[in-house]
C-alpha cells in the first residue's frame, strides 16, 4: 500500500499575500507634453493654455496618467498641474512620471489601506511570481507594512520561498 500524499503547503498556516491580487484593472497611459512645447524645449504659455483648452481630455476616460516630458525642456510646475485639473473629471489617477511611477503611486495608495492587523502574528509569504506589472517598490512596501505584526514573512512559493525575516 503507498503512502498517502500530503499536501503540507495547503494544510500549513502560511498566508500567502499576492500583490497581483491587487492590481488596479484599467488602461494605462503615458501623457507626453514634448509635442506641445516649440520646437519640443520650449513651453510657450499662450499656445500650451490653447493645446490644453483644444485637446480631447475624454478619450483618456477611465484611464491612468502618467505625465512626462520625453524631452530636456524645463517644464514649470503650473504646466503639469494645468493638464492634471483637465484630465480630473475623466481620469483614475494621474502622476507625473512613467509607468513605473504610475504603478508604485498606485501601489503605494493600496497598500497604504491594507488593514495589516489581521496578519497579526501570522506566517506570510509575499507571492513573488506576477503576470501583471506589480513594481519592486510594493514589495518593498508591503514588507514594510507587514513586518510590525507578522510572525514571519517569506517571499516567492510556498514550495521554495526565501526567508526575509522572523520575529524573535
Amino acid at each position: 500500500m503507498a503512502d498517502e500524499i500530503i499536501n503540507r503547503v495547503a494544510n500549513s498556516k502560511l498566508v500567502v499575500f499576492d500583490l497581483e491580487d491587487y492590481y488596479p484593472q484599467g488602461k494605462r497611459t503615458l501623457f507626453d507634453i514634448k509635442d506641445w512645447l516649440y520646437e519640443g524645449f520650449v513651453l510657450r504659455e499662450k499656445e500650451f493654455r490653447d493645446a490644453v483648452k483644444t485637446y480631447d481630455w475624454s478619450q483618456h476616460q477611465d484611464q491612468y496618467v502618467g505625465l512626462i516630458c520625453s524631452s530636456d525642456a524645463i517644464v514649470p510646475a503650473w504646466a503639469y498641474m494645468l493638464i492634471t485639473f483637465a484630465l480630473e473629471p475623466y481620469v483614475k489617477r494621474t502622476v507625473l512620471g512613467d509607468l513605473y511611477a504610475l504603478e508604485t503611486e498606485l501601489y503605494q495608495d493600496i497598500i497604504r489601506n491594507i488593514e495589516v492587523e489581521t496578519y497579526r502574528d501570522q506566517p506570510i509569504i509575499i507571492k513573488g511570481c506576477s503576470k501583471k506589472p506589480v513594481p519592486t517598490a510594493a514589495y518593498i512596501m508591503l514588507s514594510q507594512a507587514l513586518k510590525p505584526v507578522a510572525k514571519s514573512i517569506l517571499f516567492g512559493e510556498a514550495c521554495s520561498s526565501v526567508p526575509l525575516y522572523k520575529r524573535k
